[in-house]
């Protein structure tokens, strides 16, 4: 046996021992009241903290148990409808305004709201050092690169450390204005090295939103729509904020609760939220729906639509899972408010595209698959959540699905950084510390001879 044989064989009864002691039996979590991934029996979320900043609601609770309602998603006390529709009636940008009031807990007035999307620009430029970083690093997943462009940002701040309140206001912004710069940055090296394409390094424009800066530096000028940035803007206060209990917010509450530095918690929220069960969930949509368009023929046919979708539920087709992605949520029972926001603007953009065929047929598809999870599954409610319809608006904007799941970190930032500032500013604030139970029986040692 050769050398690089013995350490792949090592390697092998590693991972064989490894995958003997991580069995355990499912009836234990039950028997001895272990809340597994935070849940309770019914569903809902292990209650861990408290917040002001973000509220998600699904069901009412009732003397009688839990009443399924359509859901809401408040920022601050504010309704998310509500701020849509007013940003929607003047026609204008709004994700800065939500990043103002989740970062303040206040809304801005005319004054204000400029004077912040003026400190957003002045801070979307990158230290060169960093872009030079950025062009050197190699890598096929933006996810990756922006992980280690945000741990690389400790290297240039003065203060990386001080858990002040002013200074963590100046790290907010900081990492809000950047990422945007980051992604498309890292997707124009990975689109030179990966695809043979051009390298283009665009600088963001004074005056623009967040997204026109970042169509503009992702795709270069006319290259995209007003109703292309309306409708990202939309997807980015739509992302912004979703409570502390989601898995990455609360990656972000639980290190910041050590006082580690800013930036080491971020990045550990941009690990989580790489995850596919987590922000990468859009991708798992857009597979599926490829999939989906190859095998059904007749795109208007309901009952061709339910034969095939009953085919991945019964585990027999696609990848197996028996999981039609993008339906269904945690919280949200009859209705996701996400996705009835998304759908307004998206049936618009699929008009200006010419893929208002398509747009149907995706309705349809949940149409059925709502039907169909429902009758299999009678004591559960199903809805389509964001990620449904989310990497469809992407494609249609003319957004690389290799930034999908970075688009949406540049959106959550916010929801990160107030969630992060909460947890190091309330009194009697105490590190997060869970329990678990060993399940192991104690052994006796062996003496290595001897084994």
């Amino acid at each position: 046996m050769t050398i690089q044989s013995k350490k792949e064989y090592l390697i092998y009864r590693l991972a064989d021992g490894m995958r003997g002691h991580t069995k355990m039996d499912p009836e234990l979590f039950k028997k001895l009241d272990v809340k597994r991934g935070l849940r309770n029996e019914d569903g809902t979320g292990v209650l861990v903290g408290l917040t002001n900043i973000g509220n998600v609601v699904g069901y009412e609770r009732r003397e009688d148990g839990l009443h399924p309602i359509d859901g809401k998603l408040y920022f601050r006390g504010y309704d998310v409808a509500d701020i849509v529709k007013a940003i929607r009636t003047e026609e204008r940008f709004g994700f800065e305004e939500v990043a103002y009031l989740l970062l303040s807990g206040e809304l801005p007035d005319r004054e204000q709201l400029k004077s912040f999307r003026d400190l957003l620009y002045d801070n979307m430029s990158l230290d060169k050092k960093t872009l030079l970083h950025i062009i050197e690093m190699e890598g096929r997943n933006v996810m990756n690169i922006l992980e280690r462009s945000v741990l690389e940002m400790y290297t240039f701040d003065d203060n990386p450390d001080d858990i002040s309140a002013d200074n963590l206001m100046r790290q907010s912004i900081e990492l809000i204005s950047k990422l945007p710069t980051v992604i498309c940055y890292a997707y124009n090296m990975l689109r030179r090295n990966e695809y043979n394409r051009s390298l283009h390094i665009r600088d963001a424009k004074p005056g623009r939103s967040i997204a026109e800066n970042f169509l503009y530096m992702l795709k270069g000028t006319g290259k995209y729509s007003r109703l292309d940035a309306l409708t990202l803007d939309l997807l980015l206060i739509l992302h912004s904020e979703h409570g502390g209990g989601n898995n990455s917010t609360f990656t972000v509450r639980v290190t910041s609760s050590t006082a580690t530095d800013t930036y080491s918690s971020i990045a550990a929220g941009i690990g989580s939220l790489k995850g596919g069960k987590h922000g990468g969930a859009n991708l798992k949509v857009c597979a599926m729906l490829d999939y989906l368009k190859e095998q059904i023929k007749n795109w208007e046919d309901e009952n061709e639509i339910e034969e095939v979708l009953a085919g991945i539920l019964n585990k027999e087709s696609f990848d197996g899972t028996g999981l039609i992605y993008g339906i269904g949520h945690a919280v949200y029972t009859l209705s996701d408010p996400r996705t009835v926001l998304l759908n307004e603007m998206a049936g618009k953009l699929a008009e200006e595209k010419g893929r208002t065929r398509e747009f149907e047929f995706m309705q349809r598809i949940e149409k059925v698959s709502v039907r169909m999870l429902s009758a299999r599954f009678p004591n559960k409610n199903y809805c389509a959540n964001v990620d449904f319809y989310s990497g469809f608006v992407y494609d249609m904007i003319g957004i690389p699905r290799d930034i999908y799941t970075p688009l949406f970190a540049m959106a959550r930032i916010v929801g990160w950084c107030a969630h992060r500032n909460e947890e190091l500013g309330f009194t009697g604030r105490r590190i997060i510390r869970p329990a678990y139970r060993c399940i192991t029986d104690e052994n006796k040692y062996v003496e290595i001879d001897r084994r």
